[in-house]
């Protein structure tokens, strides 16, 4: 093997080395964003569902208004959870 070729399986090698564990972070950090995500989206429509059917019964009391200020706050956790997806996703494309 000629000296040329061992030098650049060797960067190859570091490089795998070097890469290979940021990417298997930032890919569980998107597993457990995503898993986030999908578990504020399911309650938002659960929030949403009870909120209409208070509002279809005219049950506006405690419980309704509750229920707005839980989708403001749900809104604005999907939002934060996207944005760091979108962050994450920016990190592993310029890997």
């Amino acid at each position: 093997m000629s000296w040329a070729m061992f030098f650049f399986l060797s960067n190859i090698l570091l490089c795998w080395v070097m890469i290979m564990p940021k990417l298997d972070e930032i890919r569980a950090r998107l597993d457990w964003l995503k898993e986030q995500f999908k578990i504020l989206v399911t309650i938002l429509v659960a929030d949403v569902a009870g909120v209409s059917k208070l509002y279809i019964d005219t049950q506006v009391d405690l419980l309704f208004y509750s229920g707005l200020v839980l989708l403001v706050v749900l809104t604005a956790s999907i939002i934060i959870v996207s944005r760091k997806i979108e962050i994450h996703l920016i990190e592993l494309r310029d890997i």
